[in-house]
């Protein structure tokens, strides 16, 4: 699902046609991830799994593999006060740790059913995170 206050047209917008709103919006989407690049955000709606030993990131990624829904694994294998489906809620560029922020802003937006997570270590253990929306 698209965040609902991403831009209707970008500078690299291949649409057609852009008087159809959501058209415009899923081309230049898809435009943007053929290309490999997500346009530029200045916040994200970001969720994430810390584990304090990589033994059990990697349970929590094989859970995830397997189909589980990430807010499920973050209750169960977050070790930080984000349990609550691990949510961090809005965050702008730089109110994260750098190595977090570099990888989570390279993601692309997904649901908690299904996931498009990235996976980073940091001062603070082993984070797995997704992104829920950027503006």
């Amino acid at each position: 699902m698209a965040p609902k206050n991403k831009a209707a047209g970008s500078s690299k917008d291949t649409s057609k046609s852009k008087s159809k709103d959501t058209k415009s919006k899923d081309s230049s989407e898809k435009a943007d991830k053929s290309s490999g690049k997500l346009k530029a955000a200045t916040s994200i709606n970001v969720r994430h799994i810390l584990c304090e030993k990589h033994s059990k990131k990697e349970e929590a990624l094989t859970k995830l593999r397997d189909g589980a829904k990430f807010d499920d694994v973050a209750r169960e294998f977050s070790e930080d006060k984000a349990r609550q489906g691990g949510s961090l809620g809005w965050k702008i560029r730089g109110s994260l740790l750098a190595e977090f922020e570099k990888v989570a802003y390279e993601l692309e937006p997904s649901t908690t059913g299904n996931p498009k997570y990235g996976e980073v270590k940091t001062k603070e253990g082993y984070h797995i995170m997704m992104v829920e929306g950027r503006k």
